[in-house]
């Protein structure tokens, strides 16, 4: 520790520190415009100009370190001085357009202006003007207004990994952009918006939607992945009417989750919220039209025609399904209200293939290390995970820890082009994958002199031997297992796997599944062999795999779900959809097939408009409100599975608050007993790879219904996300070429799309993504695949 003063105020601080940082810490103000806590030191702006005892000139507060007895004077006359000059340097040719400007009202440099500029300037002549660039759908650039504190350059460079913005000329003729002009890819892009202390970079949808003092604001959650993003909501009122309309999104500071930062899909996916796909009421299907209704009447049909399905079948003949989306609170009430009706078909897991070992589950997937210990790690091992798109905040502390000296292990069905560098790669087809672990674990049983009879079969491989040395070596070592791998149809060998690489190698196993709430998912009883917080239950019940294809039911329960978008078996599950007896939809859209297969349209509220909670992949629970009454006729979930247990007389439903919901799953959870996951031996087969594979995804725009429905998210997919791809020796082996249309059958089902070629893919695989309008209700995600030359071609 080490003692200075800073106007007149004794400071022991951390030696190594600062001046602006030890500053901040005490809650001295000095301006600043390219200093940001989470990015490098440029010192470019020199709007931090303070007057140092016994140095001549001021010295940046940003770049100036701290020593012992050092006296700091923020607001003497040379200091003051200073700033007013760089002030006035800043403004020479800053267009004085502020009434038109979206920054209007929080921008940095009126406020700084008004504080620390002068009245008048010594400059007269013409102010220069800057060509403004198109840098895609999501960001509006005015470069004129741009004073060059490189603060969007040194993000791109040092936190999305991606250095898509940099400066060209010098003087008066320097210029930021993307030099050759291209939309920005990061997905993390729109940070650059929040980092902009001008004008110069505003958020495109929201443009001129209004003035920052018109906004309130209110703190919620993330809804897209298990990070659990701190966001704030900003919202306007408008005359005469009671609900707000959402403007925009921006993040909430939160350390120990997401920084400063967001990822695009958070912040822009709020533009979706009033889609005109949107439901606006309570809707049945008459003889193929679609009605509007009272809820009470819809409530009471659905009831009626629930009754008369459990009275002629049973309460085994119903089923629900849900989002992994939906807050604890819904997840808990929609299988507390199958259970009493006698159903224990429940489920979330709609991706999913392998159930095998569901059993044998912890109580809530998860990973087992903080998301900011992330950045501690000596080696970091990727399995069957494109985190940069599941989770682009993880990626980003991946990204830290690659910067920090961390090794990074991707074993993948793609080579994919992270953020971050890998250090050693196994990229193998899909149907290898169990293969390949099997590999690493070979090798370090070897080293280790340990005889295993599953890997009695097992040969190693160089690369295998090479990971195998590096993860031995290393302490600190975490392996992540992807939306691959968990939703590989050997899902449960490569969990073994892992498991077994992990406990040879001192490790750990870490689960980074889909979805904002999965692991409250599984604490709310959302899963057909457990009820809430362990508790067992008489009789297991079907998996979503089952109650899709091969073992369907009479009647379903969709919550916040789209079975043609969000399942893995979505031509089959389109035609269990269709046969069933009553399909009930609680959700905030509807979509054109749904209007095919459902008999009511319960509309629920956005997160926007609801309370509830979701547990992260750390497994913290984090609660939010609404930022809005429910628009047109929505009701949030909870309370229409509430009234739905009412009406359906059921006890155990009189709850008045979300909280009240809350507080029962809590004591549950709280009361029971941790369990890990149980590894079980599994001896690798060898899968032939040589025929046509598909290898299926979920592009990072079409996970959900929102972001599917979010216009400026769609704009930004390429043209490869719309198609299939295939590497160019498997394509030229086939006969085909970039641009041809090839028809792919799975199934009884064929589409055609157009071929791409991705060297980054392994021979015979086919990738042909899920969630699009041209793959909705087409065959199953993982499972062979034919091609043939399309008739377009």
């Amino acid at each position: 520790m080490v003692k200075i003063e800073i106007d007149g105020q004794e400071l022991s601080v951390i030696e190594g520190a600062t001046i602006i940082e030890v500053a901040d810490e005490a809650g001295i103000y000095i301006p600043r415009f390219c200093y940001h806590k989470n990015l490098s030191i440029a010192a470019n702006c020199r709007m931090c100009l303070v007057e140092v005892e016994k140095v001549g000139k001021p010295l940046p507060a940003c770049a100036t370190t701290i020593t012992e007895g050092m006296k700091v004077f923020t607001r003497s006359k040379k200091a003051l001085e200073a700033q007013r000059s760089v002030m006035e340097f800043l403004l020479i040719n800053h267009p004085l357009d502020c009434p038109i400007c979206d920054q209007g009202g929080e921008c940095e440099l009126q406020d700084l202006s008004m504080g620390f500029g002068r009245a008048d300037s010594h400059y007269d002549e013409p102010k220069r003007s800057v060509a403004s660039e198109n840098m895609g759908p999501l960001i509006e650039t005015w470069m004129t207004r741009c004073i060059h504190c490189t603060r969007c350059v040194r993000f791109g460079e040092e936190i999305a990994g991606l250095r898509e913005l940099g400066a060209t000329g010098r003087g008066e003729h320097m210029e930021i952009g993307t030099y050759v002009q291209h939309f920005l890819k990061s997905e993390l892009s729109g940070n650059i918006i929040d980092l902009c202390p001008v004008g110069a970079l505003t958020n495109k949808p929201a443009r001129y939607a209004g003035r920052g003092w018109e906004y309130h604001e209110h703190a919620t959650i993330a809804p897209h992945d298990g990070v659990g993003s701190h966001l704030f909501v900003h919202s306007r009122g408008r005359i005469l009417q009671p609900q707000r309309f959402v403007m925009r999104t921006v993040p909430r500071e939160c350390a120990a989750i997401n920084e400063t930062w967001i990822s695009d899909r958070d912040r822009f996916s709020v533009h979706a919220i009033y889609h005109p796909s949107r439901v606006k009421k309570p809707m049945v299907n008459r003889n193929g039209e679609w009605v509007e209704l009272e809820w009470q009447r819809a409530i009471d049909e659905i009831v009626d025609r629930t009754r008369a399905i459990q009275q002629q079948f049973s309460g085994d003949e119903i089923a629900a399904l849900a989002s992994p989306n939906s807050t604890i609170e819904e997840l808990y009430l929609l299988q507390k209200l199958m259970r009493a009706l006698g159903s224990p078909h429940i489920d979330h897991r709609l991706r999913q293939h392998d159930f095998s070992d569901q059993a044998r589950f912890a109580a809530d997937p998860k990973i087992n290390i903080s998301i900011a210990d992330m950045e501690t790690l000596d080696t970091i091992v990727l399995i069957g995970s494109n985190v940069r798109y599941e989770q682009p905040l993880v990626a980003h502390r991946i990204n830290k820890a690659s910067g920090e000296g961390a090794t990074v292990i991707a074993i993948n069905p793609v080579d994919y082009a992270f953020t971050f560098p890998v250090t050693d790669k196994f990229i193998v087809p899909p149907q290898q994958m169990v293969t390949a672990l099997a590999k690493i674990a070979k090798a370090l049983a070897d080293q280790a002199q340990a005889s295993m009879a599953e890997l009695s079969d097992v040969k190693p491989c160089d690369t295998g031997r090479r990971i195998a040395k590096t993860l031995a070596s290393h302490k600190k070592v975490a392996l992540f297992l992807g939306e691959h791998a968990l939703n590989h149809p050997a899902a449960a060998a490569i969990r073994y796997y892992a498991h077994l690489i992990a406990r040879l190698s001192q490790a750990s196993v870490n689960l980074l599944t889909e979805g904002a709430n999965t692991s409250g998912a599984w604490l709310a009883g959302c899963v057909p062999h457990r009820g809430p917080a362990l508790q067992k239950v008489e009789r297991e019940g079907r998996t979503a795999k089952e109650l899709l294809t091969n073992k369907p039911v009479r009647a379903y329960f969709l919550l916040n779900t789209e079975p043609e978008y969000d399942s893995a078996f979505p031509e089959t599950a389109l035609k269990v959809l269709h046969h069933a007896g009553l399909v009930v939809c609680l959700t905030p859209f509807v979509s054109d097939m749904m209007r095919d297969y459902a008999d009511f349209i319960l509309p629920i509220a956005p997160f926007t408009e609801t309370a509830g909670t979701f547990v992260n992949l750390e497994g913290r629970w984090q609660s939010f409100a609404a930022a809005s009454e429910p628009h047109d006729d929505h009701k949030p979930a909870w309370k229409v599975l509430r009234v739905l247990a009412n009406f359906f007389e059921v006890d155990g439903f009189h709850y008045k608050t979300v909280h009240e919901v809350q507080a029962e799953i809590k004591q549950a959870v709280e009361a029971m007993q941790a369990m890990a996951y149980v590894p079980e031996a599994i001896t690798p087969h060898h899968e032939p790879h040589e025929a046509l594979y598909r290898l299926a995804a979920w592009p990072m725009y079409r996970c959900d219904s929102l972001v599917r429905r979010s216009e400026p998210l769609q704009k930004t997919m390429e043209k490869e996300d719309r198609a299939m791809a295939l590497n160019q020796k498997t394509a030229t082996a086939l006969n085909f070429k970039a641009g041809d249309w090839i028809r792919a059958q799975q199934q009884d089902h064929c589409i055609e799309l157009p071929l791409v070629i991705n060297d980054r893919l392994t021979d015979n695989t086919v990738w042909l993504p899920a969630g699009l309008e041209e793959t909705a209700g087409f065959g199953s995600t993982e499972m062979p695949i034919r091609l043939t030359r399309g008739p377009s071609s």
